[in-house]
């Protein structure tokens, strides 16, 4: 028996009845599905994305609770969890709310996405985020040419190509090693480094011995706080790397009437306004713009959002 991967089991005959599973699932008899899961479970019992396969059959045949007990297995079996069990988890209702995703969950979801991001989130789901942020830069910031700009969770620079004549030097930064090489491929950065924003900054590695603190006049964020539920780490980050008196432009999912942060079922999280402006605030920027717009669409339906440009006071 060969070692157990994401995608195999280790084991023929288990395989092969997750193949059937799949199929099963594909048209619509989850229950069937889930039964023959567990038969394959049975055969790779330390299979955690069989676990994670048995859990979305659980909760879509209607049993959440089943579907939690499947998930508290892939966490046990993959502790870094990749699969983003934890966040399913809150979701069902069954734990508390994380206040960030793993970054595992997060760097793999992206490095099998870079491929078809633009064509999937560009075309077919309308994002239009780094466009409408780049707009809100040039219509509120009076020169709007930049002698440093670093672009948060770059991915594959969409927001890069559109501030890139204003910048005479453009750093990004990406959780994901094939958005990076994506955003590479542009040739529109003079610096690219693998970042995790949810750690403090000194553990980030968005600093950078040869670089200064506080190098750049604007710093972007275009779609990267729906991948963060607690603030705070993202804004101390953002501090330390701004000049006083620099800019902060970035978008979120709009929480509505909640005042703090959410977790949605798309495992994204939404932010309520007050909620951003406290922390934008106790980092030391103020908020100079909010505006609401629409940033994508999930399921057909319009995503609703923020944009906000903060300065970071002097």
């Amino acid at each position: 028996m060969t070692a157990a991967t994401q995608h195999s089991s280790g084991d023929m005959l288990a395989d092969r009845r997750a193949d059937y599973a799949r199929l099963l699932a594909g048209s619509g008899d989850f229950a069937s599905a889930r039964e023959l899961m567990e038969q394959a479970l049975e055969l790779a019992p330390r299979w955690a994305a069989g676990w994670f396969r048995l859990a979305e059959y659980a909760e879509k045949s209607g049993l959440k609770e089943a579907a939690a007990a499947g998930l508290a297995k892939v966490l046990d079996l993959a502790p870094a969890d990749p699969f983003g069990a934890g966040l399913k988890i809150a979701v069902l209702g069954a734990g508390v709310v994380p206040s960030a995703p793993p970054s595992r969950y997060v760097e793999q979801l992206f490095d099998d996405y870079a491929e078809r991001f633009e064509t999937a989130l560009v075309e077919r789901l309308d994002y239009s985020v780094p466009e409408k942020l780049a707009t809100l830069i040039f219509e509120h910031i009076r020169s709007a040419r930049f002698s440093s700009v670093a672009d948060l969770g770059c991915g594959t620079g969409l927001f890069g190509i559109r501030i890139r004549e204003r910048a005479a030097f453009l750093e990004g930064f990406d959780l994901s090693a094939n958005m990076l090489a994506k955003a590479r491929e542009k040739q529109v950065y003079d610096r690219l480094a693998q970042a995790d924003l949810s750690l403090s900054p000194f553990e980030s590695g968005i600093f950078d011995p040869d670089l200064p603190f506080g190098r750049a006049d604007l710093v972007s964020a275009a779609d990267v706080l729906m991948y963060l539920g607690e603030l705070t780490p993202l804004f101390a980050n953002t501090a330390n790397l701004i000049a006083p008196g620099g800019h902060f432009a970035f978008s979120v999912e709009d929480a509505g009437a909640d005042q703090g942060y959410v977790l949605r079922t798309s495992l994204r999280y939404a932010h309520g306004e007050a909620y951003v402006r406290e922390r934008a605030a106790a980092a030391g920027f103020d908020v100079l713009v909010s505006q609401a717009t629409v940033i994508r669409k999930d399921a057909g339906e319009p995503v609703h959002g923020r944009l906000f440009l903060a300065s970071r006071r002097a």
